[in-house]
């Protein structure tokens, strides 16, 4: 069964939680401070943690570095802030994912089996195939309709990063740092061009993405997903 810890100061939002995702077969671990959360990793050993940013004490991102320097579990962040900031330093401080409050449980199930799905997969998958196109980070090689779609290096640089942290949304300085390097972490406008060149390449629908997707303000998700 899969553990998954709840962390969230409000009692209400952690029994919520903790009813609709017992009664979809998870076993569920509720804390309600970042200092217990930190306990109940090192104890139960979860699968995955939904973790609320504004704890009391030890607030969620501290939780976030203090779990990030010894354990790769999955990790959601739930928020009622809306600046952008404080998204963006969970995302850099090594969270997952993040979801706004209030929001829909069918989005938060969703979010939850993505994280379990990176969580367990092959350390090294070369080729990712998404149904439109073929990737294979070994060969630095991608085909659309069985042909080379050929790239710049940048480009490549900029999609391989992306397809490394599949389904995972990587922020704009994630993206920047690694593709341009450090000291480009303000320069958005270059990933926006370079996004739409792919888009243009790889969509096949370039004006509504399916697997490069932006998170306005934030960053962008590489979906896997293939059509249905």
């Amino acid at each position: 069964m899969t553990r998954v810890l709840v962390v969230d100061d409000e009692p209400q939002i952690r029994r919520a939680l903790a009813t609709n995702l017992t009664a979809r077969g998870y076993e569920v671990v509720q804390a309600g401070s970042g200092e217990e959360a930190l306990r109940l990793v090192a104890e139960r050993h979860p699968d995955v943690v939904i973790l609320d940013i504004g704890l009391p004490g030890i607030d969620g991102i501290e939780v976030v570095h203090g779990l990030r320097g010894w354990t790769d579990v999955p990790i959601i962040m739930l928020s009622v802030r809306h600046d952008e900031r404080d998204k963006v330093e969970a995302l850099d401080a090594g969270a997952d994912d993040y979801l706004t409050k209030p929001f829909g449980m069918d989005e938060l199930l969703a979010r939850l089996r993505a994280a379990l799905r990176r969580a367990i997969a092959p350390a090294e998958e070369p080729v990712v195939d998404v149904g439109d196109f073929v990737v294979d980070l070994a060969a630095m090689r991608i085909d659309r309709d069985g042909v080379e779609v050929h790239l710049t290096p940048t480009e490549w640089r900029v999609l391989a990063e992306l397809v490394r942290h599949r389904g995972k949304l990587v922020t704009q300085q994630q993206l920047l740092t690694a593709v341009w390097g450090p000291g480009f972490e303000t320069q958005a406008n270059y990933l926006r061009v370079y996004m739409a060149g792919l888009r243009r390449k790889l969509e096949p629908d370039p004006g509504s993405p399916r697997h490069l997707v932006t998170e306005p303000g934030i960053g962008y998700r590489f979906e896997a997903s293939r059509r249905s």
